[in-house]
């Protein structure tokens, strides 16, 4: 069941979201920046310790999105590249977001021959 502190999450977190958009519209730049910000990833965490979540859990969660933030950059370089080949916008973003998630699998096993655990 929602409660009033999801809703509240929720709604701020959107409110972000909406701002970013809104601004980008304005200015690519600017809004590139601010959209750079690891804004999920804080607010992943602020509401992780007001949960109650154990300092442990905070530090994986933040090694684990340092690594999986590499393969991440893939989607944004593979998205323009198909929008420039005319690809339509939920075209490109489906085989952009298809590519991420092959990227990430075979990241994972890259990392895990390394002995790196996620």
């Amino acid at each position: 069941m929602f409660t009033i502190e999801f809703l509240i999450k929720t709604l701020f977190s959107a409110f972000i979201i909406s701002v970013i958009a809104y601004i980008s519209r304005k200015n690519t730049t600017i809004g590139g920046l601010i959209a750079s910000l690891p804004l999920t990833s804080i607010l992943a965490l602020v509401w992780m310790y007001h949960g109650g979540s154990s300092v442990q859990s905070m530090i994986d969660l933040s090694q684990i999105i340092f690594w999986m933030v590499i393969p991440s950059l893939v989607f944004f370089i593979v998205f323009p590249i198909f929008l420039r080949m005319n690809f339509p916008f939920y075209g490109a973003l489906i085989s952009s977001s298809l590519i991420l998630i092959v990227t990430y699998a075979l990241y994972t096993q890259l990392l895990s021959y390394f002995n790196i655990k996620l």
